[in-house]
C-alpha cells in the first residue's frame, strides 16, 4: 500500500537516547527488591523478567522504526525515484537491514541469556547474567549510531516535502531557471513560492491547489533544468526530471521570449527537444512567458520561426505575462480542459471500461414515418421563465428586512404561520401553569374596573382628600419643624466646612474630637434648644443614668476582688484567661501541672537539631520477619 504522508513517521532517537530510554523504563516498570533468602526459582523468575522486557522493549521501538519509513518497492514509483534522488537508495536501504539486523540480534541475545538464567544456581549467578544480556544488548544498538542518524536526517526531510499524489489532475511547470515557473504558480494557486531575479531560486518541488470545473487540481513547480548530459544533472535537476518521467500530467514547458533569464531561445528549444521523450502520452503547452517585454511578433524572422515550427507539429504556445496576468487565465483553462480529456481517453482504453459499458444501455429511437416530433414544453413553464428573464421583483427576506430596519427590526415568525383564519396569526399564545390555562383565571372586564377605579381616584383628588393638613397644624408644631429645618442646615455647613479640610490631613475619629459642652450648649441655644439643666431633655438623662450606674458596679468590683496587676490592654471585668473557669487555688495549681506535663514530649522534640537522626524501630517486623506463614496475621 502506498504511503504519502512522511510527516507521520515516528522521531528517530540517537543511539544513546535509545539505550537510557528503554533501561530507564525496564526499572520503573519492573520489580526492582530482591532478596538473597528468596528461593532460587523467584530469583530467576525476578532476572529473565528484566531481560525479557528490555528485549521487548527494544524490538517494539526498533520494528516501529521499520515499519513508518516507506518501502521503496511499495511505494509509487515518484516517490521511489525521488528518494533515490535525494538520499541514495543503498545508503537508505542498507541502514534499515542494519536496523532489522539488530532487532534479530537483540532478540537472539534475550533468547539464550534466558535460557542460561533457567539453570542460574545462584543470585549472583543470575545477577551477572543479566548485566551481560543488558550489556550485549546496549553494544549491538551503538553500533548502530550513524544507522540511526542517518535515518533521523531522512525523517526530518521527507516531513519538509511537499505532499504530491501522483495519481490526481496535475499541472507541472518546467523549463529554464529563472523563466517565470515560480511567478505562474503563484498567480493560478494559493501557494507563496519564492520568486528572485537569479537562476536555481527554487532548489526543490513545491505545491499549490486550484479549483478548476468543481474538482482539486494540484500545479507543480520544478527546479529549472539545464541543458547537459543526464549524469551531469545535479540534485536539483533530477528532481524535475523524476517528476517529468512519473507523473501523469499536462506539462507546461515555460520559454523566455525576452531572453532575461540569460538563456537564448535556441537554446531553451535545445533543452526542450533533449526532454521530449518525457512528454510523451501527456498533454503539452508552450508557455512564451513575458511578453509584455517583447512580443513574439516583435521577434526575429529565426525565432518567430521556432514558435511556427512547433505550431506546425502540433503544440499549442500562449503568450503569457504574469506581471500582467495576459493569457495566464487562458494558459490554465487550456491545460485543465486537455488533461481532463486525455485523462477520460486513457479510462476508455482501458480493461475496466468495458465491464462498465456492458451495464449502460442507450436506446436511440428509429425513424417510424419521417414526421418531426419537436420537444413538448408546457405553456406554465414557458411562462415562469420569461417572468424570471423579465425580472419580477424578488421576495424580501428577512436579512434584507433587517437591513432596511436597522434597530427597529423585530424577528416576528408568527407572521409565517399558515391559519385558517389570517386574523389568528398574532393572538396571544395560551400559557399553562400547573395544567391551568391562566387566561380562565382572568377577569374579563378588569380594564373597565381599572378605569372606574381611576375616575374614583380623580374625583377624590378633586374633592381635596388627599391635600396635606399643614394648614390645621397649630403654632407650636410649625415652631418645632423650623427648627428642625435650622438643625439640618447647621449640620450641613459642619459637613460642608470638614470637606474643606484638606483631602490628605489623617482624619480623627468623631470619639477623639468631642465638642466642647460649652460651645455646643451656645450654638444650641442659638437654634432655639433650652440647654440648661433645669429643663433636661429625655436623652441627657438617660445617659447620665448610664454612667453612674457603670461607676457603682466598678467600685463594687474594686472592694470585692484583690487588687491584680492589670495590663492596659486587660479589661477591669474580665479575669485573665489563665484563671478564668477556675474554682480555688487547688484547682489551679492542678491545671499548671497538667500544663507542664503536656509540654515535657514537646521540648524534648524541639531541642533536636536539623542532622539529629531518629531511628523509631531498629528491625521493623513486617520487613525482616520472614515469609509468612498459614495461621494468624495480627502480628503488628
Amino acid at each position: 500500500m502506498a504511503m504519502y504522508n512522511f510527516k507521520k513517521i515516528m522521531v528517530v532517537p540517537t543511539a544513546k537516547e535509545f539505550i537510557d530510554i528503554t533501561l530507564s523504563k525496564t526499572q520503573r516498570k519492573t520489580p526492582t527488591v530482591i532478596h538473597k533468602h528468596y528461593q532460587i526459582h523467584r530469583i530467576r523468575h525476578f532476572y529473565m523478567r528484566k531481560v525479557k522486557f528490555t528485549q521487548q522493549n527494544y524490538h517494539d521501538r526498533l520494528t516501529q522504526i521499520l515499519t513508518d519509513f516507506p518501502k521503496l518497492d511499495d511505494i509509487h514509483p515518484f516517490y521511489a525515484d525521488l528518494m533515490n534522488v535525494l538520499y541514495d537508495k543503498d545508503h537508505y536501504k542498507l541502514a534499515l537491514g542494519q536496523i532489522n539486523i539488530a532487532k534479530n540480534l537483540i532478540d537472539n541475545v534475550a533468547k539464550d541469556y534466558v535460557r542460561l538464567m533457567k539453570y542460574g544456581d545462584s543470585l549472583y549467578r543470575c545477577k551477572q547474567l543479566k548485566r551481560a544480556a543488558m550489556g550485549r544488548m546496549c553494544t549491538i544498538l551503538k553500533r548502530q549510531k550513524s544507522s540511526l542518524e542517518y535515518l533521523e536526517q531522512v525523517r526530518q526531510h521527507l516531513s519538509r516535502l511537499p505532499s504530491i499524489d501522483p495519481n490526481t489532475r496535475t499541472l507541472l511547470l518546467c523549463g529554464y531557471p529563472n523563466v517565470g515557473k515560480s511567478s505562474f504558480i503563484n498567480k493560478v494557486t494559493r501557494a507563496d513560492v519564492d520568486v528572485q531575479p537569479y537562476a536555481f531560486t527554487t532548489k526543490s518541488l513545491f505545491v499549490g491547489h486550484m479549483d478548476y470545473r468543481y474538482l482539486r487540481w494540484q500545479v507543480v513547480d520544478t527546479p529549472g533544468i539545464l541543458d547537459h548530459p543526464l549524469e551531469e544533472r545535479n540534485t536539483i535537476e533530477m528532481q524535475a526530471i523524476t517528476a517529468l518521467a512519473h507523473l501523469r500530467s499536462a506539462v507546461l514547458y515555460v520559454m523566455d521570449v525576452s531572453e532575461q533569464c540569460g538563456h537564448t531561445l535556441p537554446q531553451q528549444l535545445e533543452l526542450f527537444n533533449s526532454i521530449r521523450p518525457l512528454f510523451v502520452n501527456k498533454p503539452l503547452i508552450v508557455v512564451a512567458n513575458k511578453c509584455d517585454v517583447k512580443k513574439i511578433a516583435e521577434l526575429p524572422e529565426e525565432d518567430q520561426k521556432i514558435f511556427s515550427d512547433l505550431v506546425a507539429d502540433g503544440i499549442s504556445v500562449i503568450e503569457t505575462s504574469t506581471l500582467t496576468d495576459e493569457g495566464v487565465i487562458e494558459v490554465k483553462n487550456e491545460a485543465c480542459d486537455r488533461l481532463l480529456a486525455a485523462r477520460v481517453d486513457s479510462k476508455m482504453k482501458g480493461k475496466k471500461v468495458h465491464d462498465v459499458l456492458n451495464r449502460l444501455h442507450l436506446a436511440l429511437p428509429t425513424k417510424r414515418d419521417n414526421k418531426e416530433r419537436p420537444p413538448f414544453i408546457p405553456e406554465g413553464f414557458l411562462m415562469r421563465k420569461r417572468a424570471m428573464v423579465v425580472g419580477t421583483p424578488k421576495r424580501k427576506l428577512e436579512k434584507d428586512l433587517e437591513q432596511e430596519l436597522g434597530d427597529d427590526y423585530t424577528l416576528d415568525l408568527q407572521k409565517y404561520w399558515d391559519l385558517m383564519n389570517n386574523d389568528e396569526k398574532n393572538d396571544k399564545i395560551p400559557e399553562v401553569w400547573e395544567g391551568h390555562n391562566i387566561a380562565d383565571y382572568i377577569d374579563p372586564t378588569i380594564m373597565k374596573k381599572l378605569e372606574a377605579l381611576e375616575m374614583e381616584e380623580e374625583l377624590k383628588e378633586r374633592a381635596g382628600e388627599y391635600d396635606s393638613d399643614e394648614e390645621s397644624e397649630d403654632e407650636e408644631m410649625r415652631e418645632i419643624r423650623a427648627l428642625a429645618r435650622q438643625i439640618r442646615e447647621k449640620k450641613h455647613q459642619y459637613i460642608l466646612r470638614s470637606k474643606e479640610k484638606d483631602v490628605h490631613a489623617p482624619r480623627m475619629p468623631r470619639t477623639a474630637t468631642k465638642v466642647e459642652r460649652k460651645t455646643l450648649e451656645k450654638e444650641m441655644g442659638d437654634l432655639g434648644l433650652d440647654m440648661s439643666g433645669k429643663n433636661d431633655s429625655h436623652y441627657a438623662q438617660q445617659a447620665r443614668r448610664s454612667r453612674s450606674v457603670t461607676r457603682k458596679r466598678k467600685r463594687e468590683t474594686s472592694l470585692a476582688a484583690p487588687p491584680l496587676s492589670k495590663t492596659r490592654s486587660q479589661s477591669a471585668s474580665r479575669p485573665p484567661r489563665d484563671q478564668s473557669g477556675l474554682r480555688d487555688p487547688k484547682m489551679m495549681k492542678k491545671t499548671k501541672k497538667m500544663m507542664k506535663n503536656s509540654q515535657r514530649g514537646m521540648n524534648r522534640e524541639g531541642k533536636k537539631g536539623e542532622a539529629d537522626r531518629h531511628v523509631f524501630d531498629l528491625k521493623p517486623k513486617h520487613l525482616l520477619a520472614g515469609k509468612r506463614k498459614s495461621g494468624s496475621t495480627s502480628r503488628r
